[in-house]
């Protein structure tokens, strides 16, 4: 038996972009898309943000700067500016690219940490060129081979327009639309799925299912899939989001404020709130929240992908990010017949484990706060899983951070957060003695100036996306 046909159940970001995906990687497959409407807690599908890594799942499609942002009205985003995390702290900005570098072969993050130390240098985020752009309201495209080469940027999304492209280009490359609603389910003696049954009592069998409809998982639900829950860990079981119209100068920071109990955020499209309701309450109709993941998700012939896998509030914004990486690694084991087990076990045991590191990455910003009330109080003292504690103890007592397989965050979004929120290795790593602390300052201090000159004369974000509105245009 050969795999040919695959149904998509789930209508938003995560089908499409699931049923777009596997249509135009592997075009021999029938896909067929059950487009059910989103529930409000697939965060995947309504949260606006997103990491770089969306820009590189549209090259896989063949989707360029043109018809993924431009055209959908997007803006660029270089990072976040994180507020009141720790009592007595300033702001700092966990932008997207590298932080520094090497000073006479040394890694630039230890030197730093020394200088810290002894309170005789500027904040990490200072030597950040996508940080420093952002905080100036400016951008640009990264390119050449100077300090303005490497930086990363996500986007910020227009939901409805992006929502129109991804449809509009899935239809495009040949995908198949259903119409109907989910009535329930037919299982195989096996446990597996047979097929998808409609309102009308029709039926829509495949050789695999792909599960996009949110934290319900209308179809992997059935699975009896064992799930882990995260809520001990990350407490806010509340969000509010609401939709609100861009600046005509947008910046290209979002905003994360800490809270009494919890925290909230501003973007280019959205603002919302994220707390525990055990806390106290904010105004407004809140969306549930039940952080965890599911332990097997790939599960007989069903891969639950984005929320149906794994819910986790949008805290550095992994949302529609996780979704992707999934689809990608669908695509990448897909089986050449009947989905083998060995299979969908290499499969769940990748997804988790990257799931597990965004949840840590998150946590990270709980467990490392230094705020006065009850919640924070609490999160502060609750024990970290093992993964984040190890990481933890390996940079507390020497700046070393450990290597993860599966890591969505680089190291410089690690040290990004750990320096911002005032975590400092209690030892030095001795590597950092090949250079001394005054050739450190004076490179660090030229480094940090220099970066300055580099963004001056950059256009703000609203001009850059002027410009390149009109180049489009003219090319059409």
């Amino acid at each position: 038996m050969s795999l040919k046909r695959v149904l998509v159940v789930g209508g938003g970001l995560t089908g499409w972009s699931t049923a777009a995906a596997l249509k135009r990687r592997v075009p021999m497959l029938e896909v067929v898309i059950l487009p059910l409407a989103p529930p409000p807690d697939a965060l995947a599908d309504h949260i606006a943000t997103t990491l770089p890594s969306i820009l590189g799942f549209h090259a896989d499609l063949g989707i360029g700067l043109g018809d993924g942002v431009v055209r959908t009205g997007s803006i660029y985003r270089l990072g976040t500016l994180f507020r009141d995390w720790v009592d007595g702290l300033p702001d700092y900005v966990h932008a997207h690219g590298p932080h520094g570098s090497a000073i006479g072969g040394v890694s630039f993050h230890p030197l730093w940490a020394r200088a810290a130390r002894d309170g005789s240098v500027a904040a990490f985020d200072s030597f950040s060129p996508a940080a420093t752009m952002a905080r100036a309201g400016r951008f640009v495209l990264p390119g050449g081979d100077g300090l303005l080469a490497a930086h990363g940027f996500g986007l910020s999304l227009d939901l409805p327009r992006y929502r129109a492209m991804l449809t509009a280009f899935a239809r495009h490359v040949g995908v198949r639309e259903q119409p109907g609603a989910l009535a329930g389910v037919e299982l195989r003696a096996d446990g597996g799925l047979e097929a998808a049954v409609l309102d009308d009592g029709s039926r829509l069998s495949a050789d695999l299912y792909c599960d996009c409809t949110g934290p319900r998982a209308l179809l992997h639900g059935a699975m009896q899939a064992p799930r882990e829950d995260w809520g001990h860990w990350l407490p806010c079981d509340r969000l509010l989001l609401e939709d609100v119209a861009p600046d005509a100068d947008p910046s290209p920071l979002d905003l994360a404020t800490a809270t009494a109990n919890g925290w909230r955020w501003t973007g280019a499209f959205q603002r919302g709130a994220a707390y525990c309701a055990a806390y106290g309450g904010e105004q407004g109709e809140p969306i549930r929240l039940d952080a965890g993941a599911t332990l097997a998700p790939w599960r007989h012939n069903v891969v639950a992908i984005g929320d149906a896998a794994v819910a986790i509030e949008p805290l550095e914004w992994g949302n529609l990010h996780l979704a992707h990486s999934a689809i990608d690694r669908l695509i990448t084991m897909l089986p050449a017949a009947a989905p083998h087990p060995l299979e969908a076990a290499e499969y769940s045991r990748q997804a988790l484990a990257e799931a597990r590191r965004v949840r840590d990455f998150a946590l990270l910003h709980y467990v490392t706060s230094r705020r006065e009330g009850p919640f924070w109080h609490d999160v502060a003292s609750t024990a970290p899983p093992e993964s984040l504690a190890h990481t933890l103890r390996l940079f507390r007592e020497r700046g070393r951070l450990p290597y993860h397989e599966e890591e969505t965050f680089d190291r410089d979004s690690w040290l990004a957060v750990l320096f911002g929120q005032g975590v400092l290795p209690r030892q030095i790593d001795p590597v950092a003695d090949a250079v001394s602390p005054a050739d450190a300052r004076t490179t660090m201090a030229r480094l940090s100036a220099e970066i300055v000159r580099a963004i001056q004369p950059l256009p703000s974000l609203a001009a850059f996306h002027a410009a390149q509105s009109r180049h489009l245009h003219e090319r059409a």
